[in-house]
Order: C-alpha cells, then sequence, then structure tokens
C-alpha cells in the first residue's frame, strides 16, 4: 500500500512540474519517459534493464525532438 501512495505521489508531482513547460519540452519529455520504458522492458529481457532503460531514454528524448521539429514545420504549436 504504501508503495502504491508514493507511486501517486510521484506521479501528482511529475504531473505538475510540466505545467510551465513548452511544446518542445514536453514532447522531449514524453518521448524519453516512453523510451526508458520501453527500453527498460526490452533490456529486462536481454539481461540489462538499466541499459536499455538509458539507450532508450535517449533515444526517445531525440525522438521527441524531431517530432517536435516536424510539427512546427507543418505550423503548429
Amino acid at each position: 500500500m504504501k508503495g502504491l501512495l508514493v507511486l501517486v505521489m510521484a506521479a501528482a508531482l511529475i504531473t505538475g512540474a510540466c505545467a510551465g513547460m513548452s511544446y518542445t519540452e514536453q514532447r522531449m519529455l514524453s518521448g524519453g519517459a516512453i523510451g526508458a520504458g520501453s527500453g527498460a522492458l526490452i533490456g529486462w529481457a536481454a539481461g540489462n534493464p538499466a541499459a536499455g532503460a538509458a539507450i532508450g531514454g535517449g533515444a526517445g528524448v531525440l525522438g521527441g525532438y524531431i517530432y517536435d521539429r516536424y510539427e512546427k514545420s507543418q505550423g503548429r504549436p
């Protein structure tokens, strides 16, 4: 039960901290989080979840930045 409470509190703090971010920052953070989660799962299957999370997080940040540049080239914020 304590673990669930800690998880909920951490999610609330993280969500509140994203309120003043630009679109670029939001997209890069989202990409990094998705990439780290996916990389951790793939790394877990391969035997090293920490390395998978690090590599996936870096790739996700880069992907978020590229997606942001694309959105801005299309005239979206």
